[in-house]
């Protein structure tokens, strides 16, 4: 679909302003710890330790492309673990240049400077979004998170795109190496995280965009049963679908087939006696030129048997406690980007593109009466539907069912004013759009944001609130204003408390739409 393209191309430029380019930082002090695997030494901090670039699979290269991960090499000697490993191979966008690396499995790791084996730390274990098809674990600089919260924090590199997601029948793992890679570094982590310091006993799987729709998929997968302790969803529900194209999903065998053969026919395979190995000899440029702008994981697969929706739905998901939660204007950064491409929202025009989101005349006029586009500039209007039918509404949902049968606390990110996630002044104020949630939380790009006072204060209480909810299932306390678990809480810099967010997104409209 051309709008999905676009979607994908509007979020990896979001992005790339959100995470600007890795530079290594000289250390005056090194650390070295001894893995099962062999020593690495990182870089000391103040308050804090650093491992980069630590090897959790084998390459998937060569033969091992398109097969699940193996168990990475042990090395002698004093690893160095002072700068980032290659990001996954990706287009142009969020890593600044792009990515044709396929040796991209590794991890990182920030920990407490006293973190150690006789007093480990909670773990968080970070799935970076990006659409399936960019982003990368060392643009996430955890420090805040790490020392303030009293945490290790674990960012994770996964495959992407086509050599994340290729569905191929027959091909074991068809459609699912981007999860395998993730349940292998859990599998990391429950294994030797302890010698950072970290509680491979208490380990909490985060991600936000498709890093949280890949925690609902691991909620799913049988496989994954064991490897962590908690989830953490931002901006990701699990109750997307193809009529919902703003926001991850999977897809069935036949979907996911189809775009693999597409795939092969354009990079000249199709008619080859052996596909895949032709597949395999194909210059990683050449795919990522010929592969498409979205990647969806494959459901009906050993490693997902279920579409997370309907898994959700039926309850046949991970019984652990769970943190979830959207932004309050999700959807302004597609309709800005929309405009800035050519489409004006005016009231007169406003039906049109209702109808090219809502097929269906009827449902269509119930938006257009329900989202009334008054003057000039509908640009906020047309981002409220994308961001109430994408996210708000699936969020509320998810976190529903998700509640029947777990404990379950949610939020809504709601600053107004967060730091603005474009590199040029939107047509029209963006508010909380996807992905403002995250300077709160990392430092990107390894750079600090500007904040107000009242900024770094809200950054200081969700950092507690995900931390104690990572130490204990509950992220009350150290002077927080209560969060009550019967309600969302919504999280601001003039005020954090509850609030009632259906109402305001429509959901009552959105429930009955199919």
């Amino acid at each position: 679909m051309a709008e999905v393209r676009w979607i994908a191309a509007v979020l990896a430029g979001a992005l790339a302003v959100l995470l600007p380019p890795v530079t290594a930082s000289p250390s005056p002090e090194a650390s070295v710890v001894r893995t099962r695997d062999g020593a690495v030494r990182g870089s000391v901090r103040d308050g804090y330790r650093v491992f980069d670039g630590i090897p959790y699979a084998a390459p998937p290269v060569g033969a091992l492309r398109w097969a699940a991960p193996r168990p990475a090499a042990s090395w002698p000697g004093v690893r160095d673990a002072t700068r980032p490993a290659p990001a996954c191979a990706q287009p142009a966008g969020e890593v600044p240049g792009g990515s044709t690396s396929e040796d991209c499995l590794y991890l990182n790791v920030t920990a407490p400077s006293d973190a150690a084996p006789g007093h480990p730390r909670p773990v968080i274990v970070w799935l970076h979004g990006g659409g399936f098809t960019t982003g990368a674990g060392s643009s996430y600089d955890a420090h805040r998170m790490a020392v303030r919260g009293d945490v290790v924090v674990v960012t994770v590199n996964y495959r992407l795109g086509a050599l994340g997601y290729l569905g191929r029948a027959g091909l074991a793992g068809s459609g699912t190496f981007g999860l395998a890679d993730q349940q292998a570094a859990l599998r990391y982590v429950r294994r030797g995280i302890g010698a950072f310091g970290g509680d491979a006993r208490n380990v909490t799987l985060a991600g936000e965009s498709a890093g949280s729709y890949a925690v609902c998929a691991q909620l799913a997968s049988p496989s994954a049963a064991g490897l962590f302790q908690r989830a953490i969803m931002e901006s990701g529900p699990c109750t997307g679908g193809p009529a919902r194209p703003f926001a991850p999903y999977a897809v069935a065998p036949t979907v996911a087939e189809a775009a693999g053969t597409e795939l092969a026919g354009a990079v000249g395979c199709a008619r080859a006696a052996d596909v895949l190995g032709c597949l395999r000899r194909v210059p990683v440029a050449r795919l990522l030129a010929a592969q498409g702008a979205d990647a969806q994981p494959e459901y009906g697969t050993a490693l997902l048997p279920r579409d997370p929706a309907g898994a959700v739905a039926s309850g046949r998901v991970a019984r652990v406690p769970v943190l979830i939660g959207a932004n309050h204007d999700e959807g302004t950064i597609w309709a800005a980007g929309i405009m800035a491409a050519g489409t004006a929202v005016t009231p007169a025009n406003w039906p049109d593109v209702v109808r090219e989101f809502v097929p269906d005349p009827a449902r269509a006029a119930e938006v257009v009466a329900a989202y009334p586009v008054r003057g000039t500039d509908g640009g906020p209007v047309f981002g409220a539907v994308i961001g109430d039918a994408d996210y708000a509404c699936p969020t509320l949902r998810t976190g529903s069912l998700l509640a029947a049968r777990r404990t379950v606390w949610r939020y809504e990110f709601a600053d107004p004013d967060p730091p603005r996630p474009t590199p040029a002044p939107p047509p029209f104020p963006l508010g909380a759009t996807h992905t403002t949630e995250l300077p709160y939380l990392f430092d990107l790009g390894g750079r600090p944001r500007d904040m107000t006072e009242r900024q770094r204060r809200l950054a200081d209480t969700m950092i507690g609130y995900w931390t104690r909810f990572a130490r204990t299932g509950d992220p009350n306390g150290g002077g927080a204003p209560h969060w009550a678990r019967s309600q969302v809480q919504s999280l601001a810099p003039e005020r954090t408390g509850p609030v009632r967010p259906g109402g305001v997104h429509h959901c009552a409209l959105w429930a009955t739409m199919p």
